[in-house]
């Protein structure tokens, strides 16, 4: 069997499902290290191997982290690479910088992986799997927009604003998390943590986990 026959062999046999879940989100997805679970059987039925490399690269004032993803034959010196870049955010609060590049060359290696086993995120518009995730998400959608409407038409008279001591601790629970305040700030579509109202700041508190898990996605 030549290299390009054992490639196109796991591209058709792999099965990488999206085992994780982002309940803030409503949808299921997938990570580098569930592609490379996936991919660990194919090691020995087809004798290849795999690599995965980062290069740091400066473009501007941003920095880029480059993955590559590089098959290689066991029994010929052939090889294949596929890469995949993604920008470093410029600032991520509660991060240092090797939290922030390992963040980005993740997120890198994984369409890096994608690209060389033929995975996409998205399902086909035909098939019945996509019918019912569209179908779950529109619902989500209505639910949420429906809850909205109902909030909206009762409001209560007795929602405080949020007191600087509470803000102080949301802080340090972001701090703790490795949240950006910026992403929360844009998620719950206000100007600032200050002034915001107790029911806000009890919905962050109660769903910290999902922003957390929401943030990762986006990155």
């Amino acid at each position: 069997m030549t290299f390009k026959e054992k490639l196109s062999c796991i591209q058709q046999e792999m099965k990488a499902p999206k085992n994780l879940r982002n309940t803030f989100g409503n949808y299921n997805y997938r990570n580098a290290e569930g592609i490379l679970e996936a991919f660990k059987p194919f090691e020995s039925k087809y004798k290849v191997g795999l690599t995965l490399t980062d290069k740091v690269e400066i473009i501007g004032d941003r920095i880029y982290i480059t993955a590559g993803a590089r098959l290689f034959d066991c029994e010929s010196d052939e090889d294949v690479t596929v890469l995949a870049s993604a920008r470093e955010a410029a600032e991520k609060k509660g991060m240092d910088a090797a939290q922030v590049t390992g963040a980005t060359s993740s997120y890198a290696r994984k369409y890096a992986l994608n690209g060389l086993f033929l995975l996409d995120d998205t399902k086909d518009p035909d098939t019945d799997e996509y019918q019912k995730e569209s179908q779950s998400r529109s619902e989500g959608q209505k639910k949420a927009s429906a809850k909205g409407r109902a909030q909206q038409a009762q409001p209560e008279p007795t929602d405080e604003l949020v007191s600087d001591k509470d803000i102080a601790v949301l802080r340090e629970t972001f701090k703790s998390k490795g949240i950006d305040e910026a992403f929360v700030i844009g998620l719950y579509k206000i100007e600032k943590l200050e002034g915001m109202r107790k029911s806000k700041y009890t919905n962050m508190v109660k769903n910290i986990d999902k922003i957390k898990e929401k943030q990762e996605e986006k990155k």
